[in-house]
């Protein structure tokens, strides 16, 4: 990165995809913040397969403004690899993460940066409201509340990826070999000095969002199974429940049993037959099936680890000087 040397640096992250209506205005309003900050800077575009003319038009913004650099993938590898991505890439004293559809905006930068200048190594921005349907605002409630009581560290509630990271905590996260990656939830592990500042999420600014039900259902999982080993134990709280329901089971039956042979026309010999039969077949079986699918969640995590793939593929780079690994 062309810097002084005595001068700190920062290197915005982006990842994108099917936000070719929004880049052009995005640099421009990141130029317009950052040429007013007291320090150097890259912006780091991760174009992730996109569908649409997206790579073309960064190339013609990177060829204009050498601190435009771009890194295209050779398929979709989705965001939080495409963040990671930048990370390993980013040269600069510290990295800022955020959105392609200026929803995270620029205008916000310079607050994070105070704090990062009063000491704080991790400043992540909070969302105040959230401008979504009613329905995706009750899931993402219910999300995080799962979260909070479920993960073994805090990850903070209504906090994205946007947000500012020191270089000493970017160096840990790249040196972090794991293969799903959850950002926040990284972010949030390494511990150090954090804060959390509240900000006005604004709409996307056009276009249609890639963040589909899939997705964001996927990314939740994400987040809990990498963070929390409780949906183990409450799979196997939910067995010794069901086994705790069958041993009564067999005790009311054996006293049914006994009283029906002293007393054959007493009330409880009556037998509800094949639906008591069926109905606990199904709920026996539909616990089972979800203690299982817990299991297989965590064993498609540790089969994903064992095969040792490389969390990317880079197709072509723009601006960048030298390889770097």
């Amino acid at each position: 990165m062309n810097a002084e040397k005595d001068k700190k640096s920062i290197s915005i992250v982006i990842p994108t995809y099917k936000s070719a209506e929004n880049l052009t205005v995005l640099v421009e309003r990141l130029k317009a913040v950052l040429d007013k900050c007291a320090y150097s800077y890259e912006i780091i575009f991760i174009e992730d397969a996109s569908p649409d003319n997206s790579l073309e038009i960064l190339k013609d913004i990177a060829l204009k403004d050498p601190r435009v650099k771009i890194i295209s993938f050779s398929r979709n590898f989705g965001q939080q690899i495409a963040i990671c991505c930048g990370l390993q890439h980013s040269e600069a004293d510290a990295v800022i993460i955020m959105d392609d559809d200026l929803q995270d905006p620029p205008e916000f930068i310079p607050e994070l940066i105070k704090k990062w200048e009063e000491g704080y190594e991790v400043v992540y921005a909070v969302r105040k409201a959230r401008k979504e349907g009613y329905l995706k605002k009750i899931g993402y409630r219910l999300y995080y509340w799962i979260l909070a009581n479920l993960s073994s560290i805090k990850i903070p509630k209504d906090s994205g990826d946007f947000g500012l990271i020191d270089r000493k905590i970017v160096d840990i996260i790249n040196n972090m070999p794991e293969q799903d990656r959850f950002v926040r939830g990284l972010r949030a592990w390494t511990g150090f000095k954090q804060i959390g500042i509240e900000y006005e999420r604004a709409y996307r600014y056009k276009g249609e969002p890639a963040y589909k039900l899939f997705k964001i259902l996927k990314l939740s999982t994400d987040g809990i199974f990498a963070f929390s080993n409780m949906p183990l134990r409450i799979s196997s709280a939910l067995g010794f429940i069901v086994a705790g329901i069958a041993f009564l089971g067999i005790v009311f039956t054996l006293i049914q049993k006994i009283i029906t042979l002293i007393f054959p026309d007493n009330v409880i010999a009556v037998w509800p037959g094949f639906s008591t039969i069926v109905l606990s077949i199904l709920f026996i079986g539909g616990v089972q099936l979800i203690c299982i699918g817990i299991l297989g969640e965590y064993i498609a995590r540790i089969y994903n680890e064992v095969k040792k793939r490389p969390l990317f593929l880079i197709k072509e780079k723009v601006g960048f000087k030298e390889e770097k690994k």
